[in-house]
């Protein structure tokens, strides 16, 4: 398995990482003999989190890191906020994983500017990370981010982090742009170790696990981390990773075009609808609607199944009080819209654009209680 430095640090990490957190839908004896075969398969990143199952991941790999603690890196995550707070995490995972430092530790879902400002505020999350790191139990800090690309600009703009790990794929491509155009680039420029998680955008790319591994491939990753609750599933990811390649620019825009999951629905903000005679900002609305349920919901009738699916993931994110926030500062709004037809007239996809602003409209201003279907 290649292994990959990540940024500046000294780890050498395989391109497959092993995410804990499908472990917690394992009995005890299945995760830890899934776990051992990882290691036994060639992979050394293995990444959980307190919030997985309270606990429950990081103590199934704990038992394997009894006997296996020099064979892996060993990264975990907190959603505390305070020194005091993040430090009790750490114990506590510190404990369930059964050693005595984590190679890197993560600031869990820093999705909000005001969970930024709060971890670096006098006795935030940060200052006791700072701590961790000189009694020698944290060797690495990090953060993790899923909706908010911006935050993450600022957070490398502030504070020294080692890495980060983000959501990365073709799909939420085009939901969160600024993960690919503003903090990857960036990244690379501080030389911050990048992480892809969600490569399979939480399931959804289920039916194209190539094109979805050879597309995060194709961008600068240090590791990709997956998660697995089978052995057919975990000697599926390594077989693929070692004998696929990335995608090529122009394979990725044959792609885009037809990919069944972005269909006849999903923006590609190629901005070849505008100008638009009434002055709205079309790729922006879209934008923000990829914000607020990652335009799941186009008003077409599926099998239950699929629509099981998409509507677990649309809200997986809990994001919809900001995409709103922001589209009330919108003017005109796509409610300026005339039905005239030009926008479909010019988009390359064929996209129902004025249909879809009538949709886009719709959630941005629904004043009922959001919905949030993220569960640990």
């Amino acid at each position: 398995m290649e292994r990959r430095r990540l940024g500046k640090t000294d780890l050498l990490l395989s391109l497959f990482g092993l995410g804990g957190f499908h472990l917690v839908e394992l009995f005890k004896d299945d995760a830890v003999r899934l776990v051992h075969l990882y290691l036994d398969l060639g992979g050394n990143y293995i990444e959980t989190a307190e919030s997985y199952g309270h606990g429950d991941s990081e103590a199934k790999i704990g038992e394997v890191l009894k006997t296996r603690r020099h064979e892996c890196f060993v990264a975990t995550k907190s959603q505390k906020r305070t020194k005091t707070e993040v430090l009790q995490s750490l114990e506590g995972s510190l404990r369930r994983l059964n050693t005595d430092y984590v190679d890197l530790f993560f600031i869990h879902e820093l999705n909000r500017f005001e969970t930024l400002e709060a971890i670096t505020a006098p006795g935030g999350a940060l200052e006791g990370l700072e701590r961790a790191k000189q009694e020698g139990k944290v060797r690495y800090v990090a953060f993790s981010s899923h909706v908010t690309p911006e935050v993450a600009v600022k957070a490398l703009e502030v504070y020294p982090f080692d890495a980060f790990m983000i959501p990365l794929n073709y799909f939420d491509r085009f939901n969160f742009p600024g993960w690919e155009v503003e903090v990857l680039p960036l990244a690379r420029a501080k030389n911050v170790g990048v992480l892809a998680m969600k490569v399979f955008a939480d399931g959804f790319l289920w039916r194209h696990p190539e094109e979805a591994l050879r597309y995060v491939l194709s961008l600068p990753v240090s590791c990709l981390v997956l998660g697995a609750n089978t052995e057919e599933y975990l000697r599926k990811d390594f077989a693929l990773l070692e004998r696929l390649t990335p995608m090529s620019e122009s394979e990725k825009e044959e792609w885009f075009a037809k990919a069944p999951e972005l269909g006849r629905y999903v923006c590609r903000q190629c901005g070849k609808c505008l100008p638009c005679p009434e002055g709205i900002d079309i790729p922006r609305i879209f934008l923000l609607e990829g914000q607020y349920d990652r335009q799941m919901k186009d008003d077409l009738i599926r099998d239950p199944a699929e629509y099981a699916l998409r509507d677990r993931l649309r809200f997986w994110f809990g994001n919809q009080d900001y995409a709103q926030r922001e589209y009330a500062q919108l003017s005109p709004d796509a409610s300026a819209c005339t039905r005239c037809g030009i926008c479909e007239e010019r988009c390359p996809y064929g996209l129902p654009v004025v249909k879809k602003l009538a949709i886009a409209h719709g959630k941005l201003t629904d004043q009922r209680p959001p919905g949030y279907t993220r569960i640990f």
